[in-house]
């Protein structure tokens, strides 16, 4: 059975705010860890910030 919009939304909460899940569904347990492993890649990759500068526009 998927996840409900509302339990998607809960586990998503306690992710990023770093709290323990608390369940043994193993659906549950899936989704926790993909959004733990998102936000961890999230933090390798460099930001982007500004505008760019390139004298080489004609």
């Amino acid at each position: 059975m998927p996840l409900s919009s509302y339990r998607m939304h809960r586990i998503y909460m306690a992710a990023t705010m770093n709290y323990g899940l608390g369940s043994d569904d193993q659906e549950e347990l899936t989704y926790y860890n993909k959004i733990k492993k998102e936000m961890h890649d999230m933090k390798k990759e460099p930001v982007k910030k500004g505008i760019p500068f390139n004298l080489d526009t004609p």
